[in-house]
């Protein structure tokens, strides 16, 4: 999330996984890249589209998703303010790209 910093807040890192809350405001761009790990998100407010590579989804409150490692993914049409907890495995930012 490297590209939206100011909407992304670490909580918790340890090697094998960091945990932290993205906030999106209504009718923000979404402009995050594929991460090099694998990521859990659980909305905790506001309803909003989800495109992940070619699949395409309503998000909730209490929605959770999965996202791979690579995938092409972002958050759009957000209706409200998005809260959105991220788990990242390993670590955000600790995976080496595999096309390196």
């Amino acid at each position: 999330m490297q590209e939206s910093d100011k909407a992304y807040l670490e909580l918790l890192r340890s090697p094998s996984l960091s945990v932290g809350l993205y906030v999106l405001p209504r009718g923000a761009a979404d402009q995050q890249s594929p991460h090099t790990e694998d990521e859990i998100y659980r909305v905790l407010s506001g309803p909003a589209q989800f495109r992940a590579g070619d699949e395409e989804r309503t998000v909730e409150t209490g929605s959770v998703l999965l996202v791979e490692a690579g995938v092409e993914h972002r958050f759009h049409s957000i209706e409200k303010e998005l809260h959105v907890l991220v788990f990242f495995a390993p670590a955000q930012g600790s995976a080496e790209r595999k096309d390196s």
